[in-house]
């Protein structure tokens, strides 16, 4: 009996021993991809970071759907690869050459969300481009991160900012003007400034775009037309998805709206408390703006909360305050993890429904139009330079 007991015992340990080894295996293949992922999750590009994104999606691709799923580093996950953002086919990274003397030069953050970066960046570069025949419109992006994951993923090559700046001069540009797709100007606006500034000599003429919101303004209570038009044009398109005629018709079946910004520790911050009284001036009343970061203090998620239950609302509809419905808005804002804001709303027991519109501003044809306007001023302004 002792025997038979201490066959099956070895068998047992046996079979373990090698479902161990065999796992282990597949991590150790997993670990491995996730090391070139991490590699490429940097924000600084080197001669060696096509290459590095093309290896890593070969050696993802190698492996198995188990092993894919036992993928896990710093910064790395399944999703990095496996997750489907939409046809990278349908954007266009704008980085082709002989474009003439006279180049727009798009700038945005950036998105990895296929689908997102085609309609909400690619519909401000179109927008542009269709109202300036006569000048060649391209992209840079300033997260690098982003641009490797796109690089790797879909085999799509974005410029950053040095690239185009580069790619401009060696194409023989003498007239550039670059119109930054940021909400505000935040840090983005400052690193995009500075890097520009050690180009103007290799140029005859350049000049820098307002972002969407324009001016920041001293207070809480400066507004200007651009942040009235967009409180406007969000509002009436976050109705109008909802379902509703008007806000009025919103408000009176118990509906608030939250726009979620991304939130900065720049002075510009204020530009969201601006857009809070920009909509009180207009009389929005169940209209209200957060952050993911919570800066200001009153954006942050929990007050947030608290705003929306005082005034009775029972229904929210999140939308995001942001030029693209990439990252933020797919997972801080409308993800099934518990420190969403879809799931923190949730979790507060105060509203009985809560819905998502995964949609950018950059989609919005009055959104378009701001930028539109903001680069005819640059125009302008390039030209009144020309004459001194």
């Amino acid at each position: 009996m002792k025997k038979i007991l201490s066959t099956a015992a070895s068998i047992l340990i046996a079979t373990s021993l090698a479902f161990a080894a065999g796992k282990s295996a597949d991590q150790k293949k997993a670990d491995a991809v996730a090391k070139k992922i991490d590699a490429i999750y940097v924000q600084k590009w080197t001669s060696k970071t096509d290459k590095q994104c093309l290896n890593a999606k070969k050696a993802w691709d190698k492996l198995t759907d188990a092993q894919k799923a036992l993928v896990e580093g710093e910064n790395a996950d399944p999703d990095y690869f496996g997750r489907d953002t939409g046809d990278a086919s349908k954007d266009n990274p704008l980085n082709q050459d002989k474009i003439g003397e006279n180049e727009i030069l798009v700038v945005s953050f950036g998105t990895s969300f296929n689908d997102s970066r085609a309609a909400d960046i690619g519909g401000v570069e179109s927008a542009i481009a269709k109202a300036n025949p006569s000048w060649s419109v391209r992209r840079a992006f300033t997260s690098q991160i982003i641009m490797n994951h796109v690089n790797a993923r879909d085999g799509e090559k974005i410029d950053n900012m040095e690239q185009a700046l580069n790619r401009a001069v060696k194409n023989g540009v003498k007239n550039l003007v670059i119109q930054p797709t940021h909400l505000m100007h935040g840090a983005e606006y400052d690193e995009l400034s500075a890097a520009v500034k050690k180009y103007e000599k290799k140029f005859e003429a350049v000049a820098i775009a307002e972002p969407l919101l324009g001016q920041v303004g001293k207070d809480a209570a400066a507004v200007n037309s651009d942040k009235e038009t967009v409180a406007k044009a969000i509002t009436a398109e976050a109705v109008k998805k909802a379902g509703f005629g008007t806000l009025e018709d919103a408000k009176a079946a118990g509906t608030a709206f939250v726009f979620m910004g991304h939130g900065t520790s720049h002075t510009a911050k204020i530009s969201y408390s601006q857009m809070a009284s920009q909509m009180e001036a207009l009389g929005y009343e169940n209209v209200f703006i957060g952050t993911v970061e919570g800066e200001p203090e009153e954006t942050s998620c929990e007050n947030v909360i608290k705003a929306v239950q005082a005034k009775g609302y029972k229904n929210v509809v999140l939308r995001p305050l942001m030029v693209v419905a990439g990252d933020h808005a797919n997972n801080d804002m409308a993800g099934d993890d518990d420190d969403s804001w879809k799931s923190l709303f949730k979790a507060s027991g105060a509203f009985e429904k809560i819905d998502c519109q995964i949609e950018g501003l950059g989609r919005i044809p009055e959104i378009e139009s701001i930028y539109v306007s903001h680069t005819a001023d640059a125009l302008k302004a390039l030209g009144e330079s020309k004459k001194k």
